[in-house]
């Protein structure tokens, strides 16, 4: 074969050798601009820190300051922390009477926030440049503050006695607010008593009212008709329970078929048979009784009344001591030891020939037609109300004493508790069961007070345990006296009850529920006038 000329082969060999000796010198020369580039960035990276002065120096060396507070990434979250902490530490100086170096810790907390506030309105996160000597100055003052002994532990110490102090005052203010809450609520507005003496003196100065009250009560048959919509309220207070009989009445698809049993006491009698006499509520019938004239309402068969001949017990409520402590504010509300309070304990005692009844408290306002209670199955139960255990807190454990055996032993302590206020009463089944005898039994027990403390539900939920029927919540609405109520139940509801303090006719009532209440109030009639309802 023949070779080619040498001509042809010598520049390939050249090119070759240029090309092997290039790429190793291209190759040193750009790990020599990296290098150059990487220290040229360290050294622009370090001059603040490199400039600071050596009283600085050496108050960062005792700061200890990490890598974390000085990272240009987190100046914002270093300036929050910062402001957060010397916050602490300017109330701590405050109480140490540093009110110089108070000032200098608020003025700095100023700046901070100044700075942060500027990047937040221009959108930019903050350089290191424009916040280092911020940060520095926060810095310095956080450490004096440590020379100070503001550390961490003696904040703590300081911190807890100060909330041992406000958990005191508010204690004492909370028991302050309860004691007037509860005066407040106890009292007799100066209307309602002004009504109650006017009532009583047209009573007896008109004797046509005396001979229509008389003409009403004719109408026997009627109180006794098992087919017609009876009601029974329990109240001394006029005009509650003229507002529970107007609403059920405007309420009502067939109001001529509506009875209220009203009972007041002797005070109020004749005040409330000359309101009820001299107006009328859309053809309902209704009868007025005064628990005295209940014979067998005696000491003798009552527990409760036989209890507050006891000296001990009178001490407890009346006096407001005993042996151990002084008794609860809230244990001394008379109307736990009224006996309008207890009737509805007797209600088969007081309406002997009626099957079934529904029980209202006066402080009720009933919006949807009630007939559809009489027609409700009660499944062989004594008692239908609505379940109030949404929440944990209206659970049986709540209300009765659990560390007592006769408690633990009978009840389940997660059972589910119910309200008073809206009842249905299968008067035939209470009979039959002798309901009042186990409510006479659980009172007996509880002579000393071990079982519960006070009031009417607690021996409710023992009397008719495992005899009430759950019934729709929308029958019954609680809370309008104490607390936010959700707009659509009360839309839903039949009944609302203003259960609380804040009764509606009071002035402490809840402003946005009075007119639920009061647009069943004639303000023009000439006594509420006269006695300066509005």
């Amino acid at each position: 074969m023949r070779r080619r000329p040498s001509e042809f082969r010598r520049p390939v060999r050249r090119r070759l050798f240029s090309t092997l000796l290039w790429w190793p010198l291209c190759a040193v020369a750009v790990l020599l601009f990296i290098y150059i580039l990487s220290k040229g960035s360290q050294i622009e990276s370090r001059p603040a820190i490199s400039r600071r002065s050596y009283r600085h120096e050496r108050i960062m060396e005792g700061l200890n300051v990490t890598e974390e507070m000085l990272n240009p990434n987190s100046v914002a979250r270093q300036l929050s922390d910062q402001i957060s902490l010397a916050k602490a530490f300017v109330v701590i100086a405050k109480e140490s009477n540093n009110l110089q170096f108070a000032w200098e810790l608020s003025a700095q907390i100023r700046n901070s926030q100044i700075l942060l506030s500027n990047a937040a309105i221009r959108r930019a996160p903050l350089t290191v440049g424009e916040s280092e000597a911020s940060i520095r100055d926060m810095a310095i003052l956080l450490y004096q503050a440590q020379q100070f002994h503001y550390d961490s532990a003696t904040m703590i110490m300081r911190l807890k006695a100060k909330i041992q102090g406000l958990e005191e005052q508010m204690s004492s203010v909370n028991e302050k607010s309860s004691k007037y809450g509860q005066i407040a609520a106890e009292e007799v507005p100066k209307s309602l008593y002004c009504l109650g003496v006017q009532l009583t003196t047209e009573w007896f100065r008109d004797s046509s009212l005396q001979r229509k009250f008389k003409e009403r009560k004719q109408m026997d048959i009627k109180l006794k008709d098992n087919n017609l919509y009876h009601f029974c309220v329990f109240s001394d207070n006029i005009l509650a329970t003229s507002v529970v009989v107007n609403s059920t009445a405007l309420s009502s698809r067939s109001p001529e078929k509506v009875v209220f049993h009203l009972v007041t006491d002797e005070i109020n009698y004749a005040a409330m048979k000359a309101w009820f006499s001299m107006n009328s509520f859309r053809g309902v019938t209704v009868e007025v009784q005064k628990f005295e004239d209940f014979t067998w309402l005696n000491a003798s068969y009552v527990p409760v009344l036989k209890q507050l001949q006891d000296s001990e017990t009178q001490n407890y409520y009346f006096s407001g001591s005993t042996v151990d402590a002084r008794t609860p504010i809230k244990f001394r509300n008379p109307k736990y030891l009224s006996m309008l309070n207890h009737l509805r304990f007797y209600i088969p005692e007081v309406f002997p020939e009626l099957k079934k009844v529904v029980f209202l408290d006066d402080d009720i306002v009933v919006q949807k037609d009630l007939s559809g209670l009489f027609s409700l199955d009660l499944n062989g139960n004594v008692n239908g109300a609505v379940e109030t255990c949404m929440e944990t807190f209206h659970r049986y454990h709540k209300y009765l004493n659990y560390s007592h055996p006769l408690i633990r032993a009978h009840f389940d302590p997660d059972a589910c508790g119910w309200a008073f206020g809206m009842n249905v009463f299968d008067l035939v089944e209470w009979r039959k069961r002798n309901v009042t005898g186990i409510y006479h039994y659980w009172q007996e027990k509880n002579v000393d007070r071990t079982l519960w403390k006070l009031g009417t539900l607690p021996p409710g939920l023992l009397t008719f345990y495992g005899l009430t029927q759950p019934l729709d919540p929308s029958w019954h609405v609680l809370g309008l006296g104490y607390t936010n109520v959700d707009h659509q139940l009360i839309e839903k509801g039949a009944v609302l009850h203003f259960n609380g303090n804040s009764k509606p006719w009071l002035k402490i009532g809840i402003e946005k529920y009075k007119p639920l209440w009061e647009k069943y109030v004639d303000y023009s009639h000439p006594l509420l006038q006269s006695c300066n309802f509005h």
